[in-house]
């Protein structure tokens, strides 16, 4: 799992220093299947309960699960970059919202308190912590600068399956929860919205989910190991 987390974030660097306006997230989910032949690993969601692509590309107000299409991502746009890959039979997601050009400064700020929102989370991480304490600072997190948090979508355990037992909300109560223990690798996923935290289900293709109110969304995402004295970030680039 270490090595399938080191080449994902691999991956998603290059993804990320080939998002600008012009790009079409078509041409991007075309280089993230490259990537992952490259690196001699299968995209995990392709074909995953039939999704249709390697990369779920999530543009404004599409939370999760954006499919990738031929449309040309212009200047303000943010777009979700999400992503697994199995090496060898092991799983690992990560997540990570960017700017196309230049952004609104209220769009940089749904972006840069949902990526603190994950490493603060991350942090709370360790032997004998409660999956609550990371739905707690989350949410107080994105409460505290007004964004919204959805509850419908979580985190999950992962390893030998892309998505295992336990889920992870978002929300919580610190010290309440399933018992984290040393060796569980688990993916933390915070999805915080400008507006409303309800989000609607396209049903034409079955996959994309937008906020319901239209209002922007970001998505980070990291696999993590527990350990006794706190925790291993997996989908992080080596140095």
């Amino acid at each position: 799992m270490r090595r399938a987390g080191e080449i994902l974030a691999i991956i998603l660097h290059e993804l990320r220093l080939a998002v600008r306006p012009g790009v079409t997230t078509y041409e991007l989910d075309a280089l993230a299947f490259n990537l992952c032949k490259k690196h001699r690993v299968k995209p995990a969601f392709l074909g995953f309960n039939g999704y249709p692509a390697s990369l779920c590309a999530s543009t404004n107000e599409v939370v999760v699960h954006g499919i990738p299409n031929k449309k040309k991502l212009v200047d303000g746009d943010i777009l979700g970059l999400d992503m697994g890959v199995n090496h060898n039979g092991y799983y690992a997601d990560s997540a990570l919202t960017v700017p196309v050009g230049k952004i609104h400064k209220s769009a940089k700020e749904l972006i840069e308190i949902t990526k603190k929102s994950l490493l603060l989370a991350i942090k709370t991480v360790k032997h004998g912590s409660r999956i609550g304490d990371i739905g707690a600072v989350v949410s107080q997190l994105a409460h505290e600068h007004g964004f919204g948090v959805i509850r419908e979508l979580t985190g999950h355990g992962i390893g030998k399956k892309l998505q295992e037992d336990p889920s992870i909300p978002n929300y919580g109560t610190q010290g309440k929860g399933a018992l984290l223990e040393a060796g569980m690798t688990i993916a933390i996923e915070p999805m915080l919205t400008a507006g409303s935290p309800e989000i609607d289900l396209d049903r034409n293709d079955g996959w994309t989910i937008r906020t319901k109110d239209k209002s922007l969304a970001a998505h980070f995402e990291h696999t993590v190991l527990v350990t006794p004295s706190g925790c291993e970030i997996l989908t992080k680039k080596p140095d």
